[in-house]
């Protein structure tokens, strides 16, 4: 069942949201060579816990980690620990903040130092297929409406998208129905009403679509190694369209 948000439960999504934001913001100032993706976990729970929430992905169905640490060929549920970012690494950070009992939930991939051009495109593709994806995002579009935006994009560009890990909607828990692929048709899915709250969320590759997770149960790579990036937003449909919870 898709639920529809009230005024007052988007007015508390709306800062939780901008915690989110505010800890991409103080992380990207530590995405330095030499940190470790565990030093990043600390500040990142530090400082969520100061603007009075709480890390949604802590202990979630038994993740040790604040964050989400994802590194080069890692594409989601990256645990934070001993990994020394590098020059040249790149790095997906997925963060969930929940504040008087709702969630929001924002990633984004950062460049470590200087990256290459390789790199550099494959976070601009990814960042912007989503961005594409929420051009079709507002009240009587269908849902894959946003999904095969994405696709039709991120393809264009010489990418290909994951079709194992979709976005989700999103409140007083941190997965609610719909699930959002990245991928597909148009025109189907259920029809976006006004107080929709959707965490859009393209994970694309550099060279094929397929992904594993790894022996701790957690850590999805791809398959061939070959690098990948991750962008998300947490979004309300409004009457004009949509309106991003997750920026400052």
């Amino acid at each position: 069942m898709i639920i529809c948000k009230t005024p007052r439960e988007i007015e508390i999504m709306r800062e939780a949201g901008r915690i989110v934001a505010l800890t991409h913001q103080e992380l990207k100032k530590h995405i330095k060579p030499g940190i470790t993706t565990k030093e990043l976990d600390k500040i990142a729970d530090t400082f969520i816990r100061s603007q009075g929430a709480i890390p949604s992905f802590k202990n979630y169905n038994g993740f040790s980690g604040s964050i989400c640490a994802s590194v080069n060929e890692e594409l989601v549920h990256g645990i934070p620990g001993k990994r020394v970012l590098n020059h040249g690494d790149i790095i997906s950070i997925d963060i969930g903040a929940k504040y008087k009992g709702y969630h929001g939930d924002s990633a984004w991939t950062y460049g470590v130092g200087e990256i290459s051009d390789e790199a550099q495109k494959l976070l601009d593709v990814t960042e912007e297929s989503l961005y594409k994806g929420l051009e079709k995002a507002k009240a009587g579009a269908r849902l894959t409406d946003i999904s095969h935006e994405i696709q039709k994009y991120a393809e264009s560009e010489g990418f290909s998208v994951v079709r194992e890990y979709v976005g989700h909607g999103i409140g007083q828990d941190l997965h609610e129905d719909p699930q959002i692929p990245h991928y597909g048709p148009p025109g189907k899915g259920p029809v976006l009403k006004k107080g929709m709250v959707l965490a859009i969320e393209p994970m694309i590759n550099a060279g094929t679509r397929y992904v594993r997770t790894l022996s701790d149960n957690w850590t999805v790579v791809t398959t061939d190694g070959k690098w990948c990036a991750h962008f998300e937003h947490t979004v309300v449909i409004t009457e004009e369209g949509f309106e991003i919870l997750t920026k400052i």
